[in-house]
This record gives structure tokens, sequence and C-alpha cells, in this order.
């Protein structure tokens, strides 16, 4: 069969969180679970650096505003961690070409990875931080879940994959009021900061007299 499906599916996941995505292919892949995940990935100093990363992005994920921050640097990282893991899993197979696997799996994580940022936007204008904690929550299982359901059935994990984006960008459209009172918010936290850094405002420190003369001439 076909590696277009797990290409696909891990493109969805690593725009939701890359580094548990080339985590769990690495575990999967060193411990026989599947002949799919290439020797580049099943190495003992990329899955210690990935794991350290995915704890940091779990613990950063689940922050209010500190998640969107996250989001923001990433917004280049998942779209080109999905293009190489996309690549690297299509030269293992042989069964696709690897720049077709790499712009599919890089452009499924591209759209992901701004649906994910767009609802978290959507979530920050909402006070109390339980539900940022939840949504990454939701989306670290999803991921795990996906990613692990793809190595045994990868047909049926890509038509999952394109049903969880499909109904993120449907979100994602409804939300859109919610974002846009994000982008004003931190609009006018930036103003609040401009404003408090020049205040007081600035005095005439001329001597009077020097002045007076001014206005005499």
């Amino acid at each position: 069969m076909s590696v277009l499906p797990l290409v696909f599916t891990s493109g969805w996941a690593s725009g939701i969180n890359a580094y548990a995505v080339v985590l769990l292919l690495g575990v999967f892949g060193a411990t026989g679970m599947t002949d799919e995940v290439p020797e580049s990935l099943q190495r003992t100093d990329v899955l210690i650096v990935v794991g350290v990363l995915f704890v940091c992005e779990a613990v950063a994920d689940k922050i209010p505003y500190v998640d969107s921050i996250w989001d923001s640097v990433h917004t280049v990282i998942r779209p080109v961690t999905g293009a190489v893991v996309a690549a690297l899993l299509a030269g293992q197979s042989g069964s696709l070409p690897e720049i077709t696997a790499g712009a599919v799996g890089g452009s499924t994580a591209l759209v992901s990875h701004l649906v994910k940022a767009g609802t978290r936007m959507a979530v920050n204008t909402s006070p109390e931080p339980f539900s940022n904690i939840a949504v990454s929550t939701a989306e670290d299982l999803g991921v795990a879940g996906i990613i692990t359901f793809a190595i045994f059935h990868p047909l049926a994990a890509a038509v999952v994959a394109g049903g969880l984006l499909l109904i993120g960008i449907v979100i994602t459209f409804f939300v859109a009021s919610k974002i846009r009172r994000f982008w004003r918010r931190r609009a006018d936290r930036r103003a609040e900061r401009r404003l408090a850094t020049t205040w007081p405002p600035a005095v005439n420190t001329a001597p009077p007299g020097r002045d007076r003369g001014k206005t005499g001439r």
C-alpha cells in the first residue's frame, strides 16, 4: 500500500505537535512495531532532543497567551517538520516520490497549524486557564491516538485526520470573531505598555529667564 495515508496523517499531526509525531514514530520504529519509519528518526540523540522539546511544548501549550507565542514561533517549524517527516517516510517505502510526499506533509501541517493557532487565540479570550489545559490535553491525546492508529491502519487514520482537519477549519470560521478580539486585546496591551514607558510626559527644564528672552525676541 502507498505510504500516502501515513504521510497525510503525520502532516496533520505535525501541525498540532511536531515533536510528538517525531517522538512517537521514532519509538515505534526503534521497538520494531513498524518498518515504515526510517532509521534517522530512530536515532537515540534524535529521540532525546525531541523528547525534551515535547516536554517543553506540553508545558508551554497549557499556559494562556504563552501558547499563542509558542504557536507563532512554530509557524515555520511545524510545516517544515511535517514536510521532512513525510519525505523520509516516502524515501523509506519507495512507493511515493519524496518531493510529492514533502509537499503533501508540509501543506497539511501548515493548514493544521493555522487551525490550531486560530483556535487557541479564540480560547485565550476566556479569562480562566482551564480551557487551555483541556484543549491542549485533548490535542496531545488526539495526536498520540491518531499516529498510533496510523501505524496499524494508515488509510482509516488518514480518513479520521481529514475529518478532524475539516472540522477544525469549520470551527475556526465560527470563532473568527473571538480571534479578532484576541488581536484587539493584544494591540491594546501593546498600546498600554508604550504609554507606560512615556509617562509622565517630558517637562521643559530650561531656565525661566531663557524662555522669557526667547519670547521677547
